[in-house]
């Protein structure tokens, strides 16, 4: 009886270790969240992005550096990020659907729709911080 319940012990304990190991994340997506980039902000007329997306104006929408981009292999494609511009403190949110070949890999290009939430297009260019959400 005492072999038993010490191997039932033995079976418990050696599942709860088991179970409370750390699994490593290899999900860059994930770590990525966490990175807040600042870098330069412009706006540019969308049309049809590298994901594969056609878009106006009026949309959401971002455009992330090319090198960054490629990277990642287009893995942002879609992710919404929050993007702050640092003069004013004004926040707007938007989806990537492209990259842009003049940008850095922390510069972002908006459509007029996002970069006017931020500052008048008139502007041209400003410093953001952003990150994906």
């Amino acid at each position: 009886m005492a072999r038993i319940v010490l191997f039932l012990f033995a079976l418990l304990v050696s599942l709860v270790v088991v179970l409370a190991s750390p699994v490593p994340v290899h999900d860059t997506q994930v770590l990525e969240k966490r990175v807040q980039h600042t870098g330069r902000g412009t706006w540019f007329h969308p049309g049809l992005g590298n994901c594969g997306e056609w878009n106006n104006d009026n949309d959401p929408i971002v455009a992330m550096g090319k090198a960054f981009y490629d990277r990642n292999h287009g893995s942002n494609c879609n992710q919404w990020m929050q993007i702050v511009n640092t003069a004013n403190g004004k926040t707007a949110y938007a989806k990537t659907v492209d990259s842009c070949v003049s940008c850095g890999d922390n510069d972002i290009d908006m459509s007029p729709a996002v970069f006017q939430q931020l500052a008048p297009l008139s502007t041209g260019q400003i410093v953001v911080t952003w990150h994906f959400q």
